[in-house]
């Protein structure tokens, strides 16, 4: 059975109950989502979260009825004349925007009536296995001037077990949450109220593990052939109409002005990377030029919209221009992609989906050179014999685009790396490269970022290993706790060799037992515990307690630093 068909067709049962139960209740769209469905109410008073029992009680009432999906076509004046008569008044506004003069209607148990293309199941009995999930808010259209409705989210599966595996991952999900988890570790925080919202605050647990991806992507990106370099955060607006920002990408973006002058706050590095590679006169023996950026960005998302560290208003990308020649352009995608699977299986995923999005409805840049960033990308996958989906109209507004998605512990896809070719920009800043022949030509660009974004990236993390990160990439990795006071100075004698083997390590130095300072290191997900009392200060070693093995005994405090240094350096 078709899923997202059973789901829709969920909805309408959805809708069909609602309305039996609050009659008042204008119904506005209902659709099939990528794990269930929704739909939007417009009702006076709230739902509260007791409402989903009562509703789901009166949607297995209509299911054990049976009652059909029966299809009719009607006119648009004879909808308009029903829709008008029932008071709904979203659905006369769908209804004006159909072209068509004849619209389809759906009607279940008599006298409930839907606007809808279809198709659905043939009656509601064929609803086997559904739960209803949650309740938020949603604007009409998804605007913020229009009114605030009330959606309702739920799911439905051809059986009872598939329903309870996915109720099953939701709960781990939870479990995983990193807004959850990124505030009990003390790994960051956004401040809404006070700062703003989708600005996230690093805590220094959360600073520390930013660092290491920082320090990891800079040393790679030297080593691969990359140049750093550091561009403003704010640019004159001319530069955003050349890049053709201004016009495609405006109401994400943040102007204003100085000294009667436009600036924006950059939402993308681009521009910058174009004027550092316009300095100076450029040989075909510079390129391909590779300029990266640790750049942070801004855009303006809307607050519905703002999640965690998933979705924010200023994050750091791995940015990433290479300024090359046509013929050298699916080598350099290549190496791109090399070095996403590289990057990805060292930091623990080893499933990654693929997929090639294709020229946008809105879009700049000529039909042939479309043709040819689209056919450097699909080349490139196939001769590197990499299977992917195509995506049709959701490449950016310059060209083509590769996205790669990875596969988290339970099961989950994450957006993580892009590669776009872009024949475009190239001619809109005038930008040429001296030929061997002493003539000069246009480049070709490669916009690429390998993590996507730092915040994105950690948050994926952080589910991904709900909070158990691998030693090396822990913010803390050991902590040693004395028994007595009397232990103490060895306890700092311990935290000092750690250090100077830049081991990250903290020393509780609390009055609390040593039950609850070994809980509280477990609650941080510290990966290793040394116990510190009079014996192992005799014989200059630590009791060992490991987060994944549990008591390791007794050991030298040099055999365990050599143990941890083993850990770290081959990143186990």
């Amino acid at each position: 059975m078709d899923l997202s068909i059973l789901r829709h067709s969920c909805s309408h049962v959805m809708a069909q109950a609602v309305q039996s139960l609050w009659p008042e209740a204008k119904l506005a769209i209902g659709p099939s989502i990528e794990d269930g469905f929704y739909y939007d109410f417009d009702k006076p008073e709230p739902f509260a979260l007791e409402d989903l029992e009562k509703i789901e009680l009166r949607m297995r009432e209509i299911i054990a009825r049976e009652e059909p999906f029966q299809r009719r076509e009607l006119s648009k004046k004879d909808a308009a004349a029903l829709f008008e008569k029932l008071g709904e008044t979203y659905k006369l506004e769908l209804l004006n925007a159909i072209p068509d003069e004849q619209v389809s209607v759906y009607r279940t148990g008599g006298d409930f009536v839907d606007l809808c293309r279809g198709p659905h199941v043939g009656s509601a009995a064929d609803i086997k296995a559904f739960k209803l999930l949650s309740i938020a808010g949603a604007y009409w259209h998804g605007i913020e001037t229009n009114p605030m409705l009330q959606r309702i989210y739920g799911t439905a599966f051809d059986s009872e077990e598939a329903l309870k595996k996915y109720l099953d991952l939701l709960e781990e999900a939870k479990k995983r949450d990193h807004r959850k988890l990124g505030k009990e570790l003390e790994l960051f925080e956004i401040y809404h109220e006070e700062a703003g919202a989708g600005l996230v605050f690093y805590h220094p647990r959360g600073a520390i593990l930013r660092d290491i991806l920082e320090t990891y992507e800079k040393k790679e990106h030297l080593r691969r052939g990359y140049q750093m370099v550091v561009t403003p955060h704010i640019l004159k607006g001319g530069l955003w109409k050349t890049s053709g920002h201004a016009s495609y990408y405006r109401e994400n973006m943040y102007f204003f002005d100085i000294d009667e002058q436009e600036y924006a706050v950059k939402p993308m590095n681009c521009p910058g990377h174009i004027l550092i590679y316009r300095s100076k006169t450029r040989s075909y023996r510079d390129l391909p030029l590779r300029l990266f950026e640790l750049g942070t960005v801004y855009r303006h998302e809307k607050s519905g919209v703002l999640h965690g560290l998933l979705r924010v208003r200023s994050f750091t990308q791995d940015d990433a221009h290479i300024f090359c020649l046509p013929e050298q352009v699916k080598t350099e995608i290549k190496g791109v992609i090399d070095f996403v699977f590289d990057a990805m299986e060292l930091f623990g995923f080893k499933e990654l989906k693929i997929e090639l999005s294709t020229r946008p409805a809105k879009s700049i840049g000529s039909d042939e050179d479309w043709q040819r960033a689209t056919g450097a990308l699909k080349e490139s996958l196939e001769e590197k014999h990499l299977n992917y989906e195509v995506n049709e109209g959701d490449g950016a507004f310059y060209g083509p685009k590769i996205d790669i998605k990875l596969k988290d512990a339970i099961g989950r896809y994450w957006q993580c790396a892009t590669i776009q070719c872009d024949f475009a920009q190239a001619g809109n800043f005038d930008l040429n490269y001296v030929g061997s022949d002493g003539k000069e030509y246009r480049p070709v660009m490669l916009h690429r970022v390998i993590f996507g974004s730092l915040e994105r990236f950690i948050g994926t993390l952080i589910e991904h290993y709900a909070g158990n990160f691998p030693v090396w990439l822990s913010p803390e990795q050991v902590r040693i706790v004395p028994i007595k006071s009397e232990c103490e100075d060895f306890a700092r004698q311990a935290e000092l060799l750690m250090k100077a083997k830049d081991v990250r390590v903290s020393v509780d130095m609390s009055s609390e037992t040593l039950n609850k300072k070994i809980r509280g290191a477990e609650l941080m997900k510290v990966p290793y515990v040394l116990v510190v009392g009079p014996r192992e200060v005799a014989s200059g070693s630590v009791s060992v307690r490991s987060k994944t093995k549990g008591d390791l005994g007794v050991m030298k405090l040099e055999d365990f630093a050599a143990r941890i240094m083993g850990e770290i350096e081959n990143r186990n």
